[in-house]
């Protein structure tokens, strides 16, 4: 028996979808499998031009056997395998099983490789858009602690900063906070007195400026 609470959790996996297709690319189907009603499972695919499917499609008989197969495993919830479409062009695939707090299967989300995709547009998938060349790439940290990532972001948000002469002495604490503001660091857990700390400020200022910028 389906409950709201599994109709909220499939369909949180649809934003999903969007964000692996975005960074995949076209040549991957990606479908994702309601278990409720196996007669129209289809609730959301990209590129289901690959199959032919659209949503309201219903599930395969090869996806009911992946999906025996993976509970017959309880120590997996994902297994990839070779198979083809019906032009009997080659895909690899995974299925992986969508499952509730009682650990119900309710879903599946289902990737297609299609293998006859050509380098070049795969490549393409792999090349930056204008807007992002590789000479200024994206940066993200990885670090062991939040407190390793605070001081980090404060280091670059304050060498920036200094490095402007635009930024006047009496803005530059305040302009070092919005950095931080505009990067979530605020999110973590006591960043407030930590910045203050790093800073040499107190933490009432960085609360100011905080406000000003939520406000704002």
């Amino acid at each position: 028996m389906f409950t709201e609470t599994d109709f909220r959790i499939l369909d949180s996996y649809k934003s999903v979808l969007d964000g692996l297709a975005a960074y995949l690319g076209d040549g991957y189907e990606i479908v994702l499998h309601s278990l409720h009603d196996l007669d129209h499972s289809v609730i959301k695919i990209i590129n289901g031009h690959y199959t032919g499917r659209r949503e309201g499609f219903p599930i395969t008989d090869l996806a009911l056997s992946m999906l025996a197969k993976i509970e017959e495993r309880p120590d997996t919830n994902c297994i990839t395998y070779f198979n083809r479409n019906q032009k009997g062009e080659p895909l690899k695939s995974a299925t992986i099983v969508i499952r509730n707090h009682s650990r119900m299967a309710i879903g599946l989300l289902c990737i297609n490789f299609y293998m006859n995709t050509s380098v070049f547009q795969f490549l393409q998938n792999m090349t930056p858009p204008a807007a992002q060349t590789p000479d200024s790439p994206v940066e993200e940290s990885y670090v062991e602690n939040v407190d390793e990532l605070i001081v980090q972001a404060v280091t670059e948000a304050s060498q920036k900063v200094q490095n402007d002469s635009a930024i006047s002495n009496a803005n530059k604490n305040k302009e070092i906070v919005s950095i931080l503001y505009q990067r979530g660091i605020f999110n973590l857990k006591d960043a407030v007195v930590k910045v203050a700390g790093l800073m040499g400020i107190s933490k009432n200022t960085v609360y100011m400026h905080v406000r000003n910028l939520n406000h704002g």
